[in-house]
């Protein structure tokens, strides 16, 4: 292999770490917990829940407080 071309094989290795190690950075979004607007009863179940806050656009839902309340959480 001549020189130029080793030299080209290494930038080009050099090039793919860089882009796989900025490939791998993660961002993590705030998120936020309000009540849900339509749920009605007692929340028992996580899986409901969820559904109902993802129809009001939030990213899932969870029952919390003794299983009272259906939490929404959003990208704040």
């Amino acid at each position: 292999m001549s020189f130029f071309a080793s030299n080209v094989y290494i930038v080009f290795m050099f090039l793919n770490l860089i882009l796989l190690l900025l490939s791998t950075c993660e961002v993590e979004a705030e998120v936020c917990r309000k009540k849900s607007i339509t749920w009605l009863g007692l929340c028992i179940n996580n899986l409901s829940c969820s559904t109902t806050c993802v129809s009001e656009h939030a990213l899932y839902g969870a029952c919390q407080g003794d299983y009272v309340h259906c939490n929404c959480y959003f990208t704040c």
